[in-house]
């Protein structure tokens, strides 16, 4: 699943506006305009198409974190987390968990949603750091999954 495809399903589902999703790249640290979004959502074959980054996607996250959460009062430097092609998707799950304010019975809810069963154990193990014996790597099944049942979740 592409940077672009992950984001348009994100904002389908949480029924983001432009001027929001504007304000939610501002809010992560970057500055975009209404017309860099439109061309984010745009298919690949379209005219205008952009690419979107790891970085600017981690970016809208973080964004989107502090829109649905609010500014954090003491502010300690994150961890810089390596984004590599095994561990995106990873973080992408657990920034949603962390933007969303889900527990573990909100995110196996929203996987029943979307048509997959997961037990406690098997989530937990996508949230593990990549060095964990029990880390599990998510799978781009798993992403669109998600956001299937994010869009039953939070549109119905």
């Amino acid at each position: 699943m592409t940077n672009n495809d992950f984001l348009r399903r994100l904002r389908y589902a949480l029924n983001l506006k432009d001027n929001v999703t504007v304000q939610i790249f501002k809010k992560g640290g970057l500055t975009v305009t209404k017309e860099d979004v439109v061309n984010y959502l745009k298919k690949d074959i379209d005219e205008g198409f952009k690419k979107l980054s790891n970085t600017d996607l981690m970016s809208f996250l973080d964004g989107l974190i502090t829109f649905k959460r609010g500014e954090k009062k003491e502010v300690s430097p994150a961890p810089k987390i390596k984004i590599t092609k095994n561990n995106l998707n990873n973080i992408l799950l657990r920034k949603l968990r962390i933007a969303l304010a889900f527990k573990s019975y909100d995110m196996i809810e929203v996987f029943k949603l979307g048509g997959v069963d997961i037990s406690e154990a098997e989530l937990n193990a996508l949230f593990r750091s990549e060095d964990h014996r029990n880390y599990k790597e998510c799978g781009d099944k798993y992403i669109r999954v998600f956001l299937k049942g994010l869009i039953e979740y939070c549109r119905d």
